[in-house]
Protein backbone atom coordinates (compact mmCIF):
# COMPACT_ATOMS: atom_id res chain seq x y z
CA UNK A 1 0.00 0.00 0.00
CA UNK A 2 2.69 2.62 0.73
CA UNK A 3 2.80 3.32 -3.29
CA UNK A 4 0.01 5.14 -2.77
CA UNK A 5 -0.57 8.70 -3.61
CA UNK A 6 -2.57 10.92 -2.08
CA UNK A 7 -3.53 14.17 -2.74
CA UNK A 8 -4.48 16.34 0.19
CA UNK A 9 -6.49 19.36 -0.10
CA UNK A 10 -7.55 21.95 2.58
CA UNK A 11 -11.11 23.97 1.67
CA UNK A 12 -9.52 26.68 3.69
CA UNK A 13 -6.52 29.71 2.78
CA UNK A 14 -6.17 30.66 6.00
CA UNK A 15 -2.87 30.30 7.29
CA UNK A 16 -3.47 29.22 10.90
CA UNK A 17 -6.45 27.05 9.89
CA UNK A 18 -7.55 24.36 12.24
CA UNK A 19 -8.57 22.49 9.28
CA UNK A 20 -4.75 22.63 7.87
CA UNK A 21 -3.86 21.80 11.29
CA UNK A 22 -6.00 18.48 11.00
CA UNK A 23 -4.88 17.85 7.66
CA UNK A 24 -1.02 17.25 9.13
CA UNK A 25 -2.43 15.06 12.07
CA UNK A 26 -4.35 12.87 9.45
CA UNK A 27 -1.11 12.85 7.24
CA UNK A 28 0.83 11.83 10.41
CA UNK A 29 -1.48 8.80 10.76
CA UNK A 30 -1.25 7.60 7.50
CA UNK A 31 2.52 8.25 7.10
CA UNK A 32 3.27 4.48 6.78
CA UNK A 33 0.47 3.68 4.44
CA UNK A 34 0.78 6.28 1.49
CA UNK A 35 2.53 9.36 -0.16
CA UNK A 36 0.98 12.20 0.86
CA UNK A 37 1.18 15.61 -0.75
CA UNK A 38 -0.87 19.08 -0.56
CA UNK A 39 -2.32 20.09 -3.22
CA UNK A 40 -2.73 24.23 -2.56
CA UNK A 41 -6.13 25.88 -3.43
CA UNK A 42 -5.00 29.50 -2.29
CA UNK A 43 -3.92 30.76 -5.26
CA UNK A 44 -5.88 29.66 -8.27
CA UNK A 45 -7.84 32.34 -9.48
CA UNK A 46 -11.45 32.48 -9.41
CA UNK A 47 -13.12 30.12 -12.22
CA UNK A 48 -13.73 32.42 -15.42
CA UNK A 49 -14.50 29.50 -18.41
CA UNK A 50 -12.88 32.73 -20.33
CA UNK A 51 -9.35 31.29 -19.04
CA UNK A 52 -10.22 27.72 -19.51
CA UNK A 53 -8.54 27.42 -22.69
CA UNK A 54 -5.15 28.14 -21.48
CA UNK A 55 -5.68 27.88 -17.61
CA UNK A 56 -3.10 29.77 -15.26
CA UNK A 57 0.01 27.96 -14.01
CA UNK A 58 -1.50 27.80 -10.80
CA UNK A 59 -4.62 25.62 -12.14
CA UNK A 60 -2.40 23.17 -14.17
CA UNK A 61 -0.57 22.86 -11.05
CA UNK A 62 -3.36 21.44 -9.66
CA UNK A 63 -5.34 19.72 -11.75
CA UNK A 64 -1.59 17.88 -12.59
CA UNK A 65 -1.76 17.05 -8.78
CA UNK A 66 -5.30 15.65 -8.55
CA UNK A 67 -4.42 13.77 -11.84
CA UNK A 68 -1.00 11.86 -10.51
CA UNK A 69 -3.43 11.11 -6.89
CA UNK A 70 -4.78 7.36 -6.64
CA UNK A 71 -7.29 9.45 -4.01
CA UNK A 72 -8.01 12.77 -2.80
CA UNK A 73 -8.24 13.34 0.84
CA UNK A 74 -10.54 16.79 1.43
CA UNK A 75 -10.51 18.67 5.13
CA UNK A 76 -12.79 21.45 4.87
CA UNK A 77 -14.21 24.12 6.98
CA UNK A 78 -18.13 25.30 7.05
CA UNK A 79 -18.74 28.47 5.74
CA UNK A 80 -22.04 29.27 6.00
CA UNK A 81 -23.29 25.84 6.03
CA UNK A 82 -21.69 24.95 2.91
CA UNK A 83 -17.83 24.40 1.57
CA UNK A 84 -16.09 27.45 1.11
CA UNK A 85 -16.12 29.56 -1.84
CA UNK A 86 -12.11 28.77 -2.64
CA UNK A 87 -12.61 24.91 -2.01
CA UNK A 88 -15.51 25.18 -4.86
CA UNK A 89 -13.40 27.22 -7.18
CA UNK A 90 -11.00 24.51 -6.86
CA UNK A 91 -13.83 21.81 -7.60
CA UNK A 92 -15.10 23.94 -10.60
CA UNK A 93 -11.55 24.06 -12.02
CA UNK A 94 -10.99 20.16 -11.58
CA UNK A 95 -13.72 19.75 -13.94
CA UNK A 96 -13.03 21.75 -16.49
CA UNK A 97 -12.21 21.95 -19.99
CA UNK A 98 -15.23 20.06 -20.51
CA UNK A 99 -13.91 16.42 -21.23
CA UNK A 100 -11.21 16.39 -18.60
CA UNK A 101 -12.91 15.92 -14.95
CA UNK A 102 -10.37 15.26 -12.53
CA UNK A 103 -12.77 14.18 -10.21
CA UNK A 104 -14.35 11.20 -12.67
CA UNK A 105 -13.17 8.05 -11.12
CA UNK A 106 -11.47 9.10 -8.32
CA UNK A 107 -11.34 7.98 -5.05
CA UNK A 108 -12.34 10.79 -2.33
CA UNK A 109 -12.72 10.80 1.23
CA UNK A 110 -14.29 13.65 3.26
CA UNK A 111 -13.76 15.20 6.51
CA UNK A 112 -13.15 18.76 8.48
CA UNK A 113 -13.32 20.58 12.31
CA UNK A 114 -14.48 23.65 13.57
CA UNK A 115 -15.23 24.50 16.84
CA UNK A 116 -19.52 24.53 16.41
CA UNK A 117 -21.11 21.68 18.14
CA UNK A 118 -22.08 20.14 14.29
CA UNK A 119 -18.62 20.80 13.44
CA UNK A 120 -18.49 20.45 9.65
CA UNK A 121 -21.33 18.10 8.83
CA UNK A 122 -23.27 20.05 6.92
CA UNK A 123 -20.35 21.50 4.41
CA UNK A 124 -19.63 17.51 4.24
CA UNK A 125 -23.00 16.41 2.95
CA UNK A 126 -23.30 18.75 0.30
CA UNK A 127 -19.50 18.56 -0.84
CA UNK A 128 -20.40 14.95 -1.05
CA UNK A 129 -23.30 15.76 -3.06
CA UNK A 130 -21.23 18.02 -5.20
CA UNK A 131 -18.41 15.45 -6.23
CA UNK A 132 -20.22 12.61 -5.56
CA UNK A 133 -22.42 14.40 -9.08
CA UNK A 134 -19.00 15.02 -10.68
CA UNK A 135 -18.16 10.97 -11.08
CA UNK A 136 -15.91 10.52 -7.60
CA UNK A 137 -16.05 7.54 -5.39
CA UNK A 138 -16.72 8.78 -2.28
CA UNK A 139 -15.55 7.18 0.85
CA UNK A 140 -18.67 6.50 3.06
CA UNK A 141 -19.00 6.84 6.72
CA UNK A 142 -18.84 10.45 8.58
CA UNK A 143 -15.97 11.70 9.98
CA UNK A 144 -16.76 15.44 12.02
CA UNK A 145 -14.25 16.55 14.14
CA UNK A 146 -14.85 19.21 16.87
CA UNK A 147 -12.27 21.12 17.33
CA UNK A 148 -10.95 21.79 20.76
CA UNK A 149 -8.37 23.99 21.97
CA UNK A 150 -6.22 20.41 23.47
CA UNK A 151 -7.17 18.26 20.32
CA UNK A 152 -3.91 18.54 18.80
CA UNK A 153 -0.75 17.80 20.50
CA UNK A 154 2.62 20.14 20.50
CA UNK A 155 3.74 18.45 17.73
CA UNK A 156 0.37 18.65 15.84
CA UNK A 157 -0.69 15.05 16.41
CA UNK A 158 -3.95 13.88 17.67
CA UNK A 159 -4.17 14.05 21.21
CA UNK A 160 -6.59 12.34 22.36
CA UNK A 161 -6.35 8.27 22.49
CA UNK A 162 -10.09 7.28 21.22
CA UNK A 163 -10.15 10.22 18.60
CA UNK A 164 -7.08 9.35 17.57
CA UNK A 165 -8.18 5.54 16.97
CA UNK A 166 -11.39 6.86 15.53
CA UNK A 167 -9.22 8.90 12.59
CA UNK A 168 -7.03 6.00 12.39
CA UNK A 169 -9.58 3.47 11.28
CA UNK A 170 -10.99 6.47 9.45
CA UNK A 171 -7.76 6.61 7.22
CA UNK A 172 -6.83 3.05 7.39
CA UNK A 173 -10.24 2.69 5.61
CA UNK A 174 -9.99 5.69 3.08
CA UNK A 175 -5.97 3.83 2.05
CA UNK A 176 -7.78 0.97 1.31
CA UNK A 177 -10.09 1.54 -0.87
CA UNK A 178 -8.14 3.63 -2.75
CA UNK A 179 -5.98 1.02 -2.55
CA UNK A 180 -8.68 -1.39 -4.17
CA UNK A 181 -10.01 0.72 -6.78
CA UNK A 182 -6.58 1.83 -8.27
CA UNK A 183 -5.27 1.01 -11.50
Amino acid sequence: MANVKIAVVVGSNRRESINRKFANALIHLGKDKADFHMAEIADLPMFNQDNEGTPPPAVTRFKADIEAADGVLIVTPEHNRSMPAVLKNAIDWGTRPYGHNNWTGKTVAITGTSQGAISTAIAQQHLRQVIGNLGAVVLGGEAYINFKPDFLDAAGHVANEDSAKFLQTFIDRFLALVSRLKD
